[in-house]
């Protein structure tokens, strides 16, 4: 069974203009980018670019485990499915991600990248794709 996924398709391209954050929060209604699921970020200057995080869609999603309300729930084929009417802001998902692809927005509650694609035809360089993934490529990529 294949799973849409929010994919890195060339990294060397990103300079970190961030305009995938903006879509993400413009997705979700919001001016700026305090609720976005992904983060650009510079590696140290021109030459060395820039690199984006988001959640990688862990098959067993440590950061659902942990979550006491239920807010954060495992979604079939990784990552999750999160629920912020159910959140109470604990950080525990935040604590638990493994690769720091969870932010805490300025509320303390989450923003987690859910894999939705949106920001992914805004990317004006071709770094991110929003993909169909068998799920043994998928744990490929997230190694």
């Amino acid at each position: 069974m294949k799973n849409k996924r929010l994919i890195i398709k060339d990294i060397e391209k990103c300079v970190g203009c961030g305009i995938c954050m903006y879509a993400c929060s413009k997705r979700k209604g919001e001016a700026g980018i305090d609720s976005s699921g992904i983060l650009a970020v510079s590696l140290s200057g021109f030459e060395r670019g820039a690199t984006v995080i988001f959640c990688r869609a862990c098959l067993d999603a440590p950061c659902a485990q942990v979550c006491p309300t239920g807010a954060m729930r495992v979604r079939e084929g990784g990552g999750v499915i999160y629920n912020e009417n159910d959140c109470i802001g604990c950080g525990n998902c935040i604590d638990a991600c493994t690769i720091h692809a969870i932010f805490r927005r300025r509320d303390g509650k989450p923003a987690v990248c859910i894999h939705c694609g949106y920001c992914a035809k805004y990317c004006p360089h071709g770094v991110l794709a929003y993909e169909e993934v068998e799920p043994e490529e998928f744990r490929k990529v997230i190694v």
